[in-house]
């Protein structure tokens, strides 16, 4: 299945994309893409209804982030080998990890706000996997048993606040509008191997990043057993799980975002994001 959001920020609805392409409304079978209602059973109840019976959403409204309360945005850093060697550092012997605010979290098209006194806004396209019931030491072999389903993400990166100011990652991640989330949550029945994925962005219609999850050092089903020994996943929590090379930190020289620009992005199966570059 590929489930959505959409509606105005803050009052979205939970929705389906048809195999016919319309959006059809879910409000009548759950309240929101959120909570206990990405169960595994909720989820099935939800796959089990006719489709073809629910409302149809008109017009093109606008999508929401596809989950909503998120509790934590958890975020793996250097987790391509590809990414780590533009970056000029050594691939991590464990999972990097830091957070993003749940603040940052938008819709897929919504605007990249570019902050106060920013110079080095960035982009990363991503793979977010969607925690579906509560995971606390689980293990590596039943891990994907806790998946909800997986999005595509754009996790916005302003270096200079994350890199050049004193203390952690957080607050180079945390702006208004840093974490694109959607357009769809897509089930794993229909996503099949997480590790292979290809992935893409193009800022002005320029290829930037042009990747694979196949070249994840550590895989989803790794990093939620990892996670799972620190601190307990909840539902419709998001681990976004790196990104490979291409961003414009890498670049020779450094490239970074500027009001008017345009940013695109896509994973396989997944959808893709479209944002207009603007400043706060």
């Amino acid at each position: 299945m590929k489930l959505l959001r959409y509606g105005a920020p803050g009052a979205e609805k939970p929705g389906l994309l048809h195999t016919d392409g319309t959006i059809r409304d879910l409000s009548g079978l759950i309240d929101d893409l959120s909570g206990a209602n990405l169960a595994p059973e909720r989820l099935k109840a939800v796959a089990d209804a006719d489709a073809d019976a629910l409302p149809i959403v008109p017009g093109e409204p606008r999508l929401g982030p596809v989950v909503g309360q998120t509790g934590k945005f958890i975020c793996i850093g250097l987790n391509y080998a590809d990414h780590a060697a533009e970056s000029g550092l050594e691939v991590p012997p464990e999972p990097v990890i830091f957070m993003k605010a749940s603040s940052a979290i938008c819709g897929p098209n919504d605007p990249i706000i570019i902050p106060r006194g920013s110079e080095k806004t960035d982009w990363e396209v991503e793979l977010a996997v969607i925690i579906g019931k509560p995971a606390k030491y689980v293990s590596e072999a039943e891990a994907m048993d806790y998946v909800a389903g997986y999005a595509v993400t754009n996790d916005v990166s302003e270096r200079a606040f994350q890199i050049e100011r004193a203390g952690q990652w957080t607050k180079g991640k945390s702006c208004d509008n840093f974490g694109q989330l959607g357009p769809w949550l897509v089930t794993p029945d229909e996503v099949g191997d997480p590790q292979n994925l290809s992935m893409w962005l193009t800022v002005n219609g320029e290829k930037m990043q042009d990747g694979s999850t196949s070249t994840m050092v550590y895989g989803v089903a790794h990093l939620v057993h990892y996670l799972s020994q620190f601190m307990t996943l909840h539902p419709g929590d998001v681990i976004s799980t790196g990104t490979p090379p291409g961003v414009g930190l890498g670049m020779k020289p450094p490239q970074y975002l500027k009001a008017g620009d345009v940013v695109e992005l896509g994973i396989e199966g997944l959808g893709t994001q479209r944002q207009d570059v603007i400043a706060d």
